[in-house]
């Protein structure tokens, strides 16, 4: 089973997580999937919808087993943010439609996306510093460029969670709907009917402005890699899923 769907509807091309059993975990195979789709997605005009395959499950972020054995080597080649900087450039605009949680990278891969809309039942945190790491794949900037950096000091210091209410309220997304995917469709509907051309260079004269902080978070984050504190975390994280 292929842990990323890909399916177009008009100009509107879905790309939905596909790993139920792991809660949508993104591992190393799921990143590749997802490369491989965005970069089919460029051949053609189309506004990009990330969503999941499962009601009520979004991302819960990266997959620990995985990740707790990851090295600075594995850092340095920033495989997750090297997604989410994929994302962010694709052509023309994107949606994030998230419903339950939004967590570490699932939050960080809401947060690469243009636009985000959640259901009720959305939630959104950056638990990384709980895990001996940082959110080292866009989460310490685009947090605060998306939502404030007084928000992104309680999220990423304090490791407190936002409901889709207070999400709302601070900014990080843009609309709370009952039925997202047709909040998407409808958002799409609007975008699709401007210039493609134009989209996608105003697009290019707003990502002119974004702060690059990528270089710093790929060596900080293959500091914490090596680190003992990062490997008994992840552990103790494991442990407690397995109980």
């Amino acid at each position: 089973m292929s842990s990323i769907e890909v399916r177009d509807e008009g100009q509107l091309r879905w790309i939905a997580l596909n790993r139920p059993q792991k809660r949508n975990a993104i591992d190393l195979a799921m990143s590749q999937a997802f490369t491989a789709a965005l970069e089919d997605a460029r051949k053609q005009p189309c506004v990009l919808v990330v969503g999941s395959s499962t009601p009520g499950m979004f991302a819960a972020g990266a997959d620990i087993a995985e990740l707790r054995d990851r090295d600075a080597d594995a850092a340095l080649l920033a495989i997750n943010a090297g997604v989410f900087e994929k994302l962010e450039a694709h052509r023309w605009p994107t949606i994030a439609v998230v419903d339950g949680p939004a967590l570490g990278g699932g939050c960080e891969l809401a947060l690469a996306c243009d636009f985000r809309i959640a259901s009720h039942n959305a939630y959104f945190g950056q638990p990384e510093l709980s895990l001996g790491i940082l959110a080292g794949a866009g989460g310490n900037w685009r947090l605060a460029l998306t939502a404030g950096q007084q928000v992104a000091r309680r999220m990423l210091y304090a490791g407190a969670r936002l409901s889709a209410a207070e999400a709302l309220a601070a900014g990080l997304v843009d609309e709370v709907a009952d039925d997202p995917d047709a909040a998407a469709r409808a958002l799409a509907a609007k975008i699709t009917r401007q210039s493609w051309r134009a989209l996608e260079l105003t697009k290019l004269a707003l990502r002119s402005h974004r702060p690059a902080t990528t270089t710093f978070d790929m060596a900080a984050q293959a500091l914490l890699f090596e680190s003992q504190d990062k490997h008994d975390r992840m552990t103790a994280f494991l442990n407690r899923r397995r109980g």
